[in-house]
């Protein structure tokens, strides 16, 4: 590659947490050649997203009042501030990750100048099962991101299709899928073999304790199967209500949350992975479930079945996400 000066890249996300999108933010933005780019990831709440950058010696910056909530006051504020950094940066590309995000970025990159504006759709939100007038809003949120941006990524097929059907936006959309590396090594998953019986069939999963990872579904099937035991693995603003209904139905023996612990280090310790999700893109925890041959249980949702169907896992390998999507950059 022959550039008179690196090219800088602003990453933006609406939180700093540890889910699926975050996990493609830090592997695209730690993989780019620091000979050739200049690197800034900015979120609007600081969590393990920003320590593992830092950690890797990327550059980070806060949008104080960007958060997921709806707020029209606060909204106008992160607008303000994302117009303010972008001016402030000047970066050559802008990469948006989800749809907060997404929507008020997009156009301030477009206020802006920015050279090129990508955005990943990590699953279509007006596609969620809620009200009416909610699934309006959010289409017209993604339709604003998608027309001011010059490049959507879908992380699935069926994203794919539902973005070509955008209007003004069927050329612009790319289909890349999320990668994992397909050299890791899983451990023996002895932390979660201890915690229950010997010969306990363990159902587990992995994943951010919300509302759209549907854990609750879990606990609600153990309490009717008294041979059913469950491990969860994740961290989130759901794990007082999980707690409870765990303490309501007395599973405490035979149901059990573990926290956040690295996949690698428990994968081995199930016996069945378990993907309840009312809401997906394209799961890595699928993924990686697939790597550890473990016999898989989930909702139709986002492009789990692109990765339970696939003959070829290699697919779904980081080295063909970064290659596909460094590729756009350039």
């Amino acid at each position: 590659m022959s550039i008179e000066r690196k090219k800088k890249i602003v990453f933006v996300i609406t939180k700093s947490n540890w889910g699926g999108a975050q996990r493609y933010v830090f592997d695209l933005a730690t993989g780019l050649p620091r000979d050739y780019f200049d690197v800034v990831v900015a979120f609007g709440t600081n969590g393990i997203l920003k320590r593992r950058l830092s950690d890797a010696g990327i550059r980070t910056v806060t949008i104080k009042s960007l958060d997921r909530n709806l707020s029209i006051t606060r909204d106008i504020q992160s607008f303000i501030e994302l117009l303010r950094f972008f001016k402030k940066e000047r970066p050559d590309i802008v990469h948006l990750n989800s749809s907060k995000a997404g929507a008020l970025g997009a156009v301030a990159s477009r206020l802006t100048k920015i050279h090129k504006i990508i955005f990943t759709a990590h699953g279509w939100p007006f596609s969620e099962k809620r009200s009416i007038a909610w699934r309006t809003f959010a289409f017209i949120g993604s339709f604003v991101t998608a027309l001011f941006s010059d490049i959507i990524i879908t992380v699935s097929a069926r994203d794919e299709h539902i973005g070509r059907r955008l209007p003004l936006c069927k050329r612009k959309i790319r289909l890349i899928y999320n990668g994992i590396n397909l050299s890791t090594k899983l451990e023996p998953g002895e932390q979660i073999r201890n915690a229950f019986p010997p010969h306990a069939r363990i159902t587990g999963t992995i994943g951010e304790l919300t509302h759209n990872k549907n854990q609750i579904e879990l606990i609600e099937k153990a309490r009717l199967d008294k041979n059913m035991h469950v491990a969860i693995v994740g961290e989130g603003e759901e794990r007082k209500n999980l707690e409870k209904a765990i303490q309501k139905y007395q599973l405490e023996n035979r149901v059990k949350l573990f926290g956040f612990i690295p996949f690698q280090k428990v994968l081995r310790g199930f016996d069945v992975f378990a993907l309840p999700s009312l809401k997906e893109g394209l799961p890595y925890v699928l993924i990686e479930a697939r790597l550890a041959k473990l016999p898989i249980v989930a909702n139709h949702v986002g492009g789990v079945d692109e990765i339970i169907n696939s003959a070829d896992i290699h697919e779904f390998s980081l080295e063909n996400m970064r290659e596909k999507t460094y590729a756009l950059y350039v």
